[in-house]
């Protein structure tokens, strides 16, 4: 049976404010996903519920057919879902090939078989010059590729990825492009984007999932999603859009 990750039904309330409402989104073995939306559209609460970082009111996420519901998320990442965050919270105190393994060892890998995934995914990304580097001294931009390695170490089945484009620089954003296509053809993981980047996510994912006001309001190809009334109307005012779709016609 095909590996696939599952977020069924999701609903979740703050008190009186509705953030999701009936979200379901599928992710197959090996498929790139975007997850896109205005601010505000309940992207981030999503991915903090399919992470096992917040409960849903209603629903269930599974992988291969295995309920994660109440499983914490170190447990989730054990069995092969990781997520980056924002902030890449890195150590700065420590090497980049050290900030890596720990992907692999926070689980309990042996210092081994962490190092081995360490250096395979230094060669991958192209990091290694910066192996032997202190994390705290390396660009911003590179330190987003090294959170990106660290997820990568835990060797997982699906990746969630937050805003993996924040703060770079339109010349680093090939880069990170660059990194997500290697590590999608290389370790065949499934990977889960979440973006403002709308350009990105239509260049790097072949599906595109859109939330609005909580709402899964489009589901399929980044080319039809720039083409969807309903999608332009919840990016009414965001030129990334208008852009975007201006790009893909060159």
């Amino acid at each position: 049976m095909e590996s696939s990750f599952s977020a069924t039904g999701i609903s979740k309330s703050f008190g009186a404010l509705k953030v999701l409402e009936n979200v379901s989104i599928t992710i197959n073995s090996g498929e790139m996903v975007g997850l896109l939306g205005p601010n505000g559209a309940g992207k981030t609460t999503f991915i903090n519920i399919v992470a096992g970082y917040e409960h849903q009111d209603s629903g269930s996420v599974s992988l291969d057919g295995n309920s994660l519901d109440g499983m914490a998320p170190h447990n989730r990442a054990r069995i092969g879902l990781a997520r980056t965050f924002q902030s890449g919270r890195l150590f700065s105190n420590l090497s980049v090939s050290e900030n890596i393994a720990l992907g692999a060892l926070g689980l309990g890998i042996s210092a081994k078989i962490a190092n081995e995934r360490t250096n395979s995914i230094l060669e991958i990304l192209n990091l290694e010059p910066l192996a032997n580097l202190n994390a705290g001294s390396i660009s911003h931009g590179n330190a987003r590729l090294v959170g990106l390695a660290r997820a990568v170490a835990a060797n997982p089945k699906y990746l969630i990825m937050d805003e993996p484009a924040a703060g770079l620089n339109e010349h680093e954003v090939p880069h990170l492009l660059e990194a997500l296509s290697k590590i999608n053809k290389d370790l065949g993981c499934g990977m889960f984007l979440v973006e403002h980047n709308v350009g990105l996510v239509a260049k790097a994912c072949s599906r595109v999932a859109v939330l609005n006001t909580g709402n899964l309001i489009f589901d399929g190809t980044p080319f039809d999603a720039l083409n969807n009334d309903a999608v332009k109307t919840a990016y009414l005012g965001d030129t990334s859009l208008e852009e975007t779709e201006e790009s893909s016609k060159k």
